[in-house]
């Protein structure tokens, strides 16, 4: 563990000014940390990604990608991507989409995402082993601030997806997807649990065939 790891609190939000804030990321580009920023406090994520995590992660980005793919959906993908209005706002969730009109607005060759210049993605989620209480409150209002569509997270302990609509500043479930129309998160939380117990090349020949069944 690095010495800055030992001096600062992680899994946490406290107060930090934001030039203290973009001192603390620049001494951690050699590190596997997260970080987010929102009114006027910071958090770090420093914890090892688990082996369901990380499963999780990679279930979640291919139904996604095979679903826009199947429906024609134009859509850009982006993983532990930093969003950024200077000052203001700060996060990198585990993945985020852009989809139809927006998927090419951020040109290739940009590093942090000014949401000052640039949208905001239509779709965040967040994969959540220890930080779901967090996920679904504090980053949820950081990213209804932000002006996402929509956004879910994806509860590894119980292979359950919470996902939520957001309008005006405010969220409310769904189970199923508004950015992505026909897209069940039932479907989705079968896939998460199909994973436990089968290969990811299995999971992804059902799910091909419960999305083709939609189409039929």
């Amino acid at each position: 563990m690095s010495e800055l790891q030992t001096q600062l609190p992680t899994d946490t939000w406290f107060y930090a000014p934001w030039d203290e804030y973009e001192q603390t990321i620049a001494n951690l580009l050699n590190e596997k940390a997260k970080s987010y920023y929102y009114k006027g406090h910071m958090r770090l994520e420093m914890t090892p990604v688990s082996f369901d995590h990380g499963q999780d992660h990679v279930v979640i980005i291919f139904a996604v990608n095979l679903f826009t793919t199947l429906k024609s959906i134009p859509a850009t993908g982006l993983d532990t991507t930093t969003f950024r209005k200077t000052g203001v706002h700060d996060c990198q969730p585990d993945v985020a989409y852009y989809l139809r009109e927006r998927t090419q607005t951020i040109p290739t060759g940009t590093g942090i995402v000014n949401l000052d210049r640039y949208p905001a993605p239509n779709l965040v989620i967040e994969i959540a082993k220890t930080s779901l209480l967090d996920d679904l409150g504090t980053k949820r209002s950081l990213y209804e601030e932000l002006g996402i569509a929509e956004y879910w997270v994806v509860d590894v302990q119980n292979a359950q997806i919470i996902a939520y609509a957001i309008a005006d500043q405010g969220s409310k479930r769904i189970r199923e997807s508004q950015v992505l129309p026909g897209l069940a998160i039932a479907i989705l939380e079968e896939a998460l649990r199909r994973s436990r117990e089968m290969s990811q090349s299995e999971v992804g020949s059902w799910l091909l065939s419960q999305f083709q069944q939609k189409e039929g």
